[in-house]
């Protein structure tokens, strides 16, 4: 596995991801966040650790849950794993670039500031979806249902 970039140097590969693809008239660029979660050292499990008895005190079984998995404490903020790739599939696999980051909660506005402005700046060269052949359709079938069930006068039934 790579490791992560700083947050400076992801920035710096970030924007050229958003021009080439502006470049090419064409492709995408996935951007995904989660919470980043440090692997646990102890393998210790659940069960080991309670007392033995059908009884199974809620506190223990909390600490024990909280010293394996760190995450689960909502005491301290977590860490952002940051990604961006350019979307290549298998058959482009070299052609494939792959961007990570950790943010700290710390460090969470000033990073968001920063990554809109790039953001905000790749996709300038979006366009907008053509959707008039999706409405001439919608148009033509509403029609057709307004021929079909309107009834000519002078054909009523009696």
């Amino acid at each position: 596995m790579v490791s992560h970039l700083s947050n400076d140097e992801f920035f710096s590969k970030l924007a050229p991801l958003f021009d080439s693809r502006r470049e090419k008239d064409h492709g995408s660029v996935f951007l995904t966040q989660k919470r980043y979660s440090y692997d646990s050292a102890s393998d210790v499990s659940t069960t080991a650790a309670l007392p033995p008895g059908d009884d199974v005190d809620m506190n223990a079984l909390n600490d024990v849950l909280t010293a394996q998995f760190p995450d689960l404490s909502r005491d301290a903020p977590m860490p952002l794993l940051i990604r961006a790739t350019n979307g290549k599939g298998k058959s482009k696999r070299s052609e494939k670039t792959k961007l990570s980051t950790v943010v700290q909660p710390d460090q969470l506005d000033s990073f968001f500031a920063r990554y809109a402005e790039i953001c905000k700046g790749g996709m300038s060269a979006l366009k907008k979806r053509d959707r008039s052949k999706a409405k001439e359709k919608l148009k033509a079938k509403k029609r057709k249902i307004g021929t079909t069930s309107a009834v000519a006068p002078g054909d009523e039934k009696k």
